[in-house]
């Protein structure tokens, strides 16, 4: 225990004030990694709300760590961002054209990466940066997003998207990773193998349509759930429904998970 050396949250994220030079001295050469939620192709990142006024998170100590990489001799704020989500039933990208909130601002871009590679934005002009930020874009969104920029007048008409950038799909990359055979939790991990089980059915739900829905439900409803899923329906409190609610809710997971 007397390796580690903890401090308040107020001396970690504040690079002015007391210590200031020790602290200069203590974070050499820095790396202050942080993740986004969205990133806009000109370097800005999205970390704590939505454009509607919505407050996903707290700032944190993002936007202290990124101010402290430009303020220190060779240090770098890398964001990390997954390329897209699902939404609605719909997948959406992630790096986007512009936002209506950003929590850490262009002029503060630095190194942005995503599962289909690594972003260098500091110090570029924009063309650049934004050429960059479509190489770690999903390839399904790159057209539509290079189509913007280019009505913009900030990336040349003739500009197009190097080959080596324009398979970036989610298909490669599970190909990349399949001869490692990984398991779904490489670092580890405190689910129990119950509860491994429900995750994926449980995501299923979070992105599934109203048709969906429907069709799980009349699944869970129809079919006698299995052995593990009948552990995973237990861990949700759902083996013995009392209410109508509770009796749509057995059917809807215990379709998703089978």
């Amino acid at each position: 225990l007397e390796r580690f050396s903890m401090r308040g949250v107020s001396y970690v994220n504040q690079l002015y004030g007391p210590d200031q030079e020790l602290k200069i001295l203590q974070r050499r050469d820095a790396r202050f990694v942080n993740t986004a939620m969205m990133v806009t192709l000109l370097g800005a990142a999205v970390s704590d709300g939505l454009e509607d006024g919505r407050v996903v998170s707290g700032v944190g100590g993002q936007h202290n760590f990124v101010t402290q990489a430009f303020a220190l001799p060779d240090a770098r704020s890398i964001l990390t961002v997954k390329s897209t989500r699902r939404s609605g039933g719909r997948v959406q990208s992630n790096i986007r054209w512009n936002y209506g909130h950003t929590t850490v601002p262009r002029h503060e871009r630095d190194i942005v990466i995503s599962e289909y590679g690594i972003a260098d934005l500091r110090g570029k002009k924009d063309a650049d940066v934004i050429a960059a930020m479509l190489s770690i874009a999903d390839s399904r969104f790159q057209p539509e997003l290079l189509r913007v920029a280019k009505d913009a007048g900030k990336i040349a008409k003739a500009y197009e998207i190097p080959a080596a950038y324009r398979n970036n799909t989610p298909d490669r990359i599970e190909k990349a990773l399949a001869p490692f055979d990984l398991p779904p939790f490489p670092a580890g991990t405190d689910f129990t193998p119950v509860e491994q089980r429900l995750l994926p059915a449980l995501e299923k739900l979070q992105h599934a349509t109203p048709g969906q829905i429907v069709a799980l439900a009349l699944k869970g409803l129809f079919r006698a759930p299995s052995t593990d899923a009948a552990a995973a329906l237990s861990r949700m409190g759902l083996d013995k429904p009392n209410s109508v609610k509770d009796r749509f809710y057995r059917a809807l997971v215990g379709g998703a998970l089978e």
